[in-house]
């Protein structure tokens, strides 16, 4: 059985809606990011990035098992390994392959850069808040446009790029969102959250996450404990 260690984070939840969506059988591994989990060295020998989710699969390539991080790799590999939400044509292919690179490089990053500053922050900062609260505003628009062209974010078909994005767009309220802005892709998001896989896969591990109210989970989760050498 797959062994998935995650937090019901946007990136835990990408894994989540994937295992579902494949009919995988799988275990969810809680690593309590506000407690610390994340550092500790069983994890880290998987996830050196000290980052969730990260994925062991008993019959890896070859039959062999293989240990896999970052939320990107580990849906390019369920993918390849069942078949499933990657074409094989290669245009295709690649049109979800660059919608995946988007999520990776501007949709979560951004999107959790507004979120942090908007709500967890010690202190509000407008630059910071106006600076990223734009982004999300365009990069919402930028997904809109697409959408209203295309059934799903890289074209014509359900992909690994939907269900890379669709749980970032969840916190939308917390980004300065409004959904009225931006028609197409909340046609989308609805879309994607009638499917059974989502619905499931968004409730994995969602009974253990608390509100980050306490100084211990700050630190864990925005303090110098992150940047200590291990």
């Amino acid at each position: 059985m797959i062994k998935v260690y995650s937090w019901p984070t946007p990136n835990g939840h990408k894994i989540h809606i994937m295992l579902e969506e494949c009919g995988l059988p799988y275990e969810a591994i809680p690593i309590n990011i506000g407690q610390g989990d994340q550092f500790q060295p069983d994890f880290l020998a998987i996830s050196p990035n000290n980052k969730i989710p990260a994925l062991v699969d008993p019959d890896g390539p070859g039959g062999e098992p293989i240990a896999i991080f970052e939320s990107g790799a580990i849906l390019l590999y369920l993918a390849q390994k069942t078949g499933l939400f990657l074409p094989s044509d290669e245009r295709e292919r690649l049109q979800v392959l660059q919608w995946l690179m988007f999520q990776m490089g501007g949709v979560g990053p951004m999107l959790g850069q507004a979120h942090h500053f908007r709500m967890y922050a010690p202190e509000k900062i407008d630059y910071a808040i106006q600076r990223y609260t734009n982004e999300a505003k365009r990069l919402y628009g930028v997904m809109d446009r697409q959408l209203a062209r295309h059934p799903f974010i890289a074209g014509a078909h359900y992909s690994i790029a939907d269900i890379a994005i669709y749980p970032w767009l969840r916190s939308w309220q917390n980004q300065g969102i409004d959904w009225a802005d931006h028609p197409h892709l909340k046609a989308w998001f609805d879309r994607l959250g009638e499917r059974p896989a989502v619905q499931k896969g968004v409730t994995v591990l969602a009974g253990l996450r608390r509100p980050i109210t306490d100084d211990k989970a700050r630190e864990m989760l925005f303090g110098a404990t992150q940047y200590q050498s291990r």
